[in-house]
Parts: structure tokens; sequence; C-alpha cells
């Protein structure tokens, strides 16, 4: 599996407490791909997935060992800058997470807070070209001054992955980011991710096993904390190495 690699682990374990949720992950996500991670519910899969932006570090009582690499650097690192790391490793959550807030001033807020742009022209330009990578500019361009929580989910979760696009990431991290939307809304957005995977890395956790075969390059399963197989998406659904992949894939589990 040759690649050029974006994200690295080296011997991850995570502790809630005294509880292991990830048990020594080694994981190398390849760059400009999109990247899968399935597996049952409670396995690890999202805490994994905030392990790239250190978003565990929100929690009480977390614990990590081992390293996580992105373009070489180990992020766990006591000085790592957390908001740059951050910033270049956006997050899209499972439920559009929209602020109650016009369109407009939702897609400036990141740009307030990392102090990134401050003239008006720049800032509209900048929002414009968020919506346009998301297919929302031509609905959207009239309304900007619209509460935010008025559009409909597919819209909301389409302006949550603009407001990430803005701040202009090398890796998005996506946390079953159709959980909420119907079959059609989700066709779209997956399009939509097609279309992002040529200028950036995304990694998908999701507990739709179609839908990680739709969308992704690569695919990895979890099991119990632990990276069980990573491969080609086609390999992993179609001539899976381990007999735990082959058994959740065919949903003969247990």
């Amino acid at each position: 599996m040759e690649y050029e690699t974006k994200i690295e682990t080296w011997n991850l374990n995570l502790y809630y407490g005294d509880f292991l949720a990830l048990k020594n992950v080694n994981i190398r996500i390849p760059h400009r791909n999109i990247t899968a991670i399935i597996g049952p519910s409670g396995c690890g899969k999202s805490t994994l997935l905030r392990c790239f932006n250190r978003m565990n570090d929100l929690v009480e009582h977390i614990k990590v060992e081992g390293k996580i690499f992105i373009e070489g650097q180990n992020i766990l690192v006591p000085t790592t800058d957390l908001i740059y790391l951050r910033r270049k490793v956006g997050m899209v959550f499972q439920r559009p997470n929209v602020f109650d807030l016009s369109i407009y001033n939702n897609l400036r807020f990141g740009l307030r807070i990392h102090r990134m742009l401050k003239n008006k022209n720049d800032i509209m330009q900048a929002i414009e070209n968020g919506l346009e990578h998301v297919g929302l500019w031509k609905e959207l361009k009239d309304k900007l001054r619209k509460n935010a929580r008025t559009l409909s989910l597919e819209q909301q979760q389409r302006l949550c992955i603009a407001r990430v696009l803005i701040l202009k990431p090398d890796i998005i991290l996506l946390d079953e980011p159709c959980s909420a939307l119907d079959p059609v809304s989700t066709l779209k957005i997956e399009e939509l991710l097609r279309a992002l995977r040529t200028e950036y890395s995304l990694v998908i956790v999701t507990h739709n096993m179609q839908q990680a075969a739709r969308v992704s390059d690569y695919t990895g399963f979890l099991y119990l904390g632990q990276l069980v197989e990573f491969g080609d998406t086609d390999q992993i659904f179609t001539n899976p190495k381990e007999k735990l992949t082959e058994n959740y894939i065919s949903g003969h589990f247990g």
C-alpha cells in the first residue's frame, strides 16, 4: 500500500480513566483521499477521530500514550499549538452544529476567532468561495442575513463543511456526518465529499457500511478499540484478510 501519508499513529493508546478505549492503534492515513473508519457502536471510532485534532483533550480523565504524526510532526508533544492544529484539522459533527446566527455570521465566525481576515471584501470573498465549494452560493447569496437554523438539515451540514473550508484546513474529520439526513440528502453530501478529496485529506467515521463502500478509498475496521484491518476499500469489502472483518462486513458478527 504505497501512498503519501498525511496522518500516522504509532502504538496509540487512549484511556478514559481506567478504561482502555484505544489499544495499540497503528494506522497510516493517506493524503487527498477519503478514509472511512467502520466498526460497531462503542468500538472507539469517534475517539480515534478526535485524536487527530486533540478534541479528546476537552474530556476529563483522559490519558493518551504513543505518537500521532501529521505531516511528520508529533501533535502529542506539549508545545503543540492546539488552536492552529484545530484550524488545520477541521471537524464536522454528527448533527449540523450551526450557530443561532445569520448565515453570514456563521461563516465569518471562524475567521474572527482565528483573526485570519479583517477586510470586508476579503471576508466576503472567502464566504463566497466556501459556499461555492459546497454548492450553496447560488441558493444562499441573497439570503446571507437569514438565520442559519432556517435552512434544511442538508443545507446546514453543507454550511458546517463550508465553515471548515473557509479556514483553509489540510484535513477534514467527519463524525457520522449523514446520520441525521434522509437518503437523498446523504447521497448529495457523499457527492460533495468525493469532490473535496481532490484537495483535502478526509477521514469519515460511519456506522453505515454501504456509505463507507460508496464514498471511501481506504477503510479501517475498528473493534473493541483495536484496528483489526486497514486497506483499500475494495479489498476490505470484497476480500478481507481477517476473519473478524469478514464476519462484520457480512453481518455474521460474533
